[in-house]
């Protein structure tokens, strides 16, 4: 223990986080006699541990429109007219449009500037006297668009027109009938497309706005890659500001990205690409997430997750596709283009500014390298007839190629080895409060030796959970305390899901809860930012003892913050 003077520097901070009596029923009569519990705290250092710098962070995964139509901050739905795929007629959703038959026609061809994003759009306006406000089309973005008084809005958009043509690009009501913002663009005449830029200054708030691009004089103009983006993102890299915060209020450190099932497809051929998710945004295809069923623009791509984790200050955990989705697997005797992809996913992310991708890396704004350390080879699919023989052609690349890099296998290695080498192993679970709560000790046990755990997805599911609850979080605290005693052989957790847009709750709970302009943190969350303090601080032994001890779950931890020592008990 401590001098008298010492522990008079020591701030103590008592978290009453969990009193469960789960294991012992108790009687009305025994509610009468006075239960007593004795928590004791060894603070000596020669007993104290220091907890894994990386123990807590986050998992970013694109489900439930957390990314497209979340922290993403990008204002218009389908932005490219993709949302079909490569064919025509595409599927324009969710953009639709102003007039009737009689006063214009819309569809798609094949006649877009960008290689990769060949769909663009045709508007043909037939009335010679058209209505006042004109015809034309508008795209609600997602669940309509959050303008707000006096925020500035910049519209990008590509077009072409056979002669001239002159348009009005408008923020309106859910209605059209109130202006919030408009002005005047004119396409010039010929068989270019050109890029128009307009600012738009909003003269009002509407929380379900929408944008729209009319015309009123007879012709045909063209249009693809129309975006909308606020101007006020965090530090411009296009991230929703007040979420990002809400992020860093937790001080992840560690971001796991970019899934999960929205990793691996439904099928292979909509599995998260990372090579089309980088570059211009305008030349990036897209792709229909068919695990969670709906289409991502990936304007949130592979290099802005590795700047959200810059910017977090977070270790970046990238986790790819091994060439097995839930319905298709790559044979490993053909694994080879796959584990080449990987490897230059590595180099753009860690190469240096002079190299192949490095330089694609340098050329979108940043020359300096991303120190990846973490990759998760796949995500739950230790059970997949290929994921071995996978996983160790995957392992071995970049084990020679990047010998620092930790890898991570899919495969559960708390109750038993691995049969194969790896620096950590995925555990995942989602149960109900009771179950988690006895789980806290799941780790006691496990070999001290070997491969180190990797909780990269927990959360109270079911009934106990609703839409969060406390008693969810109150489990996944106990869970989590757990985690911190047995923090030798367990190196990072993370909760999942992460984000959830009120409009689409197609996973329940989740993290942190958001629609256009508002948000707020689920009991789960603020359970989170208990344990902010955890990562890289001292944990002590603790004695607790009480009738029901089986009931309770505490931890002790220390950490130092400039002049200050801090002693935080979770009972």
């Amino acid at each position: 223990m401590g001098s008298k003077e010492t522990l008079c520097r020591i701030r103590t901070i008592l978290c009453l986080l969990l009193l469960f009596c789960v294991s012992c029923k108790c009687s009305a009569s025994e509610f009468e006699i006075t239960q007593v519990a004795r928590l004791g705290v060894d603070a000596s250092s020669h007993l104290a541990r220091k907890i894994p710098d990386t123990l807590f962070g986050i998992f970013f995964e694109e489900i439930n429109h957390a990314g497209a139509g979340g922290i993403w901050a990008e204002l218009v739905s389908n932005r490219g007219f993709e949302a079909g795929g490569p064919h025509t007629p595409s599927n324009i959703e969710p953009w639709s449009i102003i007039g009737d038959d009689s006063s214009i026609f819309v569809g798609t061809d094949r006649t877009s500037c960008f290689r990769r994003n060949k769909v663009a759009l045709r508007m043909e306006v037939l009335c010679d006297n058209c209505p006042v406000g004109g015809v034309g089309i508008y795209n609600p973005g997602f669940w309509g668009m959050n303008i707000e008084d006096g925020k500035t809005y910049n519209l990008v958009m590509h077009a072409k027109s056979p002669e001239m043509i002159e348009m009005t690009v408008s923020l309106t009501s859910s209605d059209g009938l109130r202006v919030l913002a408009s002005a005047a663009i004119r396409v010039p005449g010929g068989s270019n497309w050109i890029k128009l830029d307009q600012k738009l200054v909003a003269q009002g708030t509407d929380r379900t706005s929408r944008l729209q691009i009319t015309a009123k004089t007879k012709g045909v103009v063209w249009l693809d890659q129309v975006s909308l983006m606020p101007s006020d993102t965090y530090k411009g890299h296009g991230f929703r500001t007040e979420l990002i915060s809400m992020l860093l209020d937790l001080k992840p450190r560690f971001l796991r990205f970019p899934g999960g099932c929205f990793v691996e497809g439904s099928w292979l051929r909509n599995a998260f690409r990372w090579r089309d998710s980088i570059g211009p945004w305008e030349e990036r295809p897209g792709h229909y997430g068919d695990v969670w069923n709906y289409w991502t623009d990936d304007g949130l791509g592979y290099y802005e997750f590795l700047q959200l984790s810059e910017v977090l200050g977070a270790a970046p955990v990238w986790v790819f596709n091994n060439g097995i989705s839930h319905h298709d697997e790559v044979d490993t005797t053909a694994i080879a283009p796959f584990v080449k992809d990987i490897l230059d996913s590595l180099e753009f992310a860690r190469g240096s500014a002079e190299s192949t991708w490095g330089s694609v890396r340098a050329a979108m704004g940043h020359p300096e390298p991303f120190p990846v350390k973490y990759v998760a080879i796949g995500n739950e699919d230790c059970g997949k007839e290929n994921y071995r023989g996978n996983y160790l052609k995957f392992y071995n690349a970049i084990r020679e190629a990047y010998p620092d890099i930790q890898m991570i296998s899919n495969c559960d290695g708390s109750s038993g080895p691995l049969d194969h080498p790896a620096d950590l192993y995925d555990f995942h679970v989602y149960t109900g409060s009771r179950a988690l709560f006895s789980m806290k000790n799941t780790f006691d046990n496990t070999s001290r030796s070997g491969p180190k755990a990797f909780v990269s997805e927990y959360a109270v599911t079911g009934n106990d959970a609703g839409r969060g609850s406390l008693l969810a979080s109150l489990a996944e605290a106990a869970f989590l305390t757990g985690l911190e005693k047995n923090s030798d052989v367990v190196h990072m957790a993370s909760y999942a899901p992460l984000f959830i847009n009120d409009n689409d709750r197609t996973w329940n709970p989740d993290a942190i809860v958001f629609n256009s302009w508002q948000q707020y943190g689920t009991p789960s969350y603020w359970m989170q930012k208990l344990f902010r303090e955890s990562s890289g601080a001292t944990i002590h032994p603790i004695s607790l003892s009480s009738s029901c001890s089986g009931s309770l779950a505490a931890s002790a931890i220390t950490w130092h913050d400039d002049d200050n020592s801090f002693l935080r008990v979770k009972l």
